[in-house]
């Protein structure tokens, strides 16, 4: 039986901003990072956020403010969401817009992140996934006195936009646990085996999300062996996580549960082909992260969820989140998104050009709110986090 989640009746807070540190007084045209809804502002109110933001910094070039942006990899469904989602803002706001593609390479970023500071562009969005190159573009930029936002893997310095890294990941964890329980039963599911599809190169942030999906899991159904835990590398790509977990399933005995979730979706949709292929469809549970590969979840019985980023949005916070700090606003050091579990039961909730299945959901999802507290706990204690405790919710 194909499984759904709860639908949501908040949706009126799809995208809204969590926000740590200080509160803010005023917002910014209209613009406030702590209650901002995800809706993009008037071209008007760009407007008037670029007239604040040239007085007080006046473009390089003489002419226009011109935004370097360096997308993460430019072919991925979701950066992709996020770089069109920049470009509808800058051109709104009448300013220029500089775009590189990372390659998922740290090197990479480092040469773009020069190329920009050699175009003199005045303000840049870095999405890269390297963390071993973000303190050394930092550098860069700091000499240069050129500010950055961060996306979803923080850099010393640069204000970060992005993931709620422990609560989606907790989300689709636990997500993934009820649900399997639902499909397998509780004795059956002890049984089995969890995957998770990692990306260590980002280091010890975007791995809160990944360690989150553990504990999410371990939170919905108890006692769990840390043996029947598989962890892959993905490199972030759906070809990488489909040969890691093909390498991996011979591990996992015959006939029982093969409960999957990772990084992103296509990292999990990668791990599911995978499975499909080995014949091993039946005993397979998916559930996603970033609710970008929409026709996959639409199409896949047995990809039951994803934890929502709403990628396309995160241009309607970051073109004002960057006029906002070249108008010398005070800025809050961290955006972190509001997530929801996105099902083809609820999906045209969220995206108006999907129509919602008409079957009944399954299970009502319930986020077991005691263990994610305690988590949360755990986590602020782990010396690798210590510089990123912003990042760590307090609900």
């Amino acid at each position: 039986m194909r499984l759904k989640s709860l639908r949501l009746a908040a949706i009126a807070g799809l995208t809204a901003a969590l926000m740590s540190g200080a509160a803010f007084a005023e917002d910014f045209h209209g613009f406030d990072p702590s209650s901002f809804d995800g809706n993009m502002v008037s071209a008007e109110q760009l407007a008037a956020m670029v007239v604040d933001a040239i007085a007080a910094n006046a473009p390089r070039n003489g002419q226009k403010l011109t935004i370097g942006f360096a997308n993460l990899q430019r072919d991925i469904s979701f950066c992709l969401k996020v770089e069109q989602g920049i470009v509808a803002n800058a051109e709104a706001a009448g300013i220029d817009l500089q775009i590189v593609d990372n390659r998922l390479d740290g090197a990479t970023a480092l040469a773009n992140a020069e190329s920009f500071l050699q175009r003199n562009v005045d303000f840049v969005i870095e999405f890269q996934t390297d963390a071993n190159f973000g303190a050394t573009i930092m550098q860069k930029m700091n000499e240069a006195n050129t500010k950055v936002i961060a996306i979803d893997i923080p850099m010393p310095g640069a204000t970060f936009f992005g993931a709620n890294n422990p609560k989606s990941g907790f989300m689709g964890g636990a997500y993934l646990g009820q649900a399997a329980i639902q499909k397998f039963g509780a004795d059956k599911v002890k049984t089995g085996y969890l995957v998770v599809g990692e990306l260590p190169q980002s280091g010890a942030v975007p791995a809160m999300r990944t360690n989150g999906q553990v504990a999410g899991f371990k939170g919905a159904v108890g006692e769990f062996a840390d043996a029947q835990v598989i962890k892959i590398d993905t490199k972030n790509t759906l070809e990488e996580s489909f040969t890691q977990m093909n390498n991996v399933i011979g591990r996992i005995p015959e006939g029982v549960p093969i409960m999957v979730t990772a990084i992103n979706d296509q990292a999990a949709t990668g791990m599911l082909r995978a499975v499909k292929q080995a014949g091993r469809e039946a005993d397979l549970i998916v559930v996603g992260m970033g609710a970008d590969e929409i026709q996959t979840l639409i199409d896949e019985p047995a990809f039951v969820a994803s934890v929502g980023y709403f990628p396309e949005r995160y241009g309607n916070f970051l073109v004002p989140l960057a006029l906002m700090e070249l108008a010398g606003k005070e800025v809050p050091d961290t955006v972190l998104m509001t997530h929801y579990m996105v099902t083809d039961g609820n999906v045209c909730e969220f995206y108006k050009d999907f129509a919602c299945s008409a079957t009944p959901d399954a299970i009502t999802f319930e986020l077991p709110e005691d263990a994610y507290k305690a988590h949360l706990e755990e986590i602020r204690k782990l010396p690798e986090l210590q510089d990123s405790l912003n990042l760590i919710p307090t609900n």
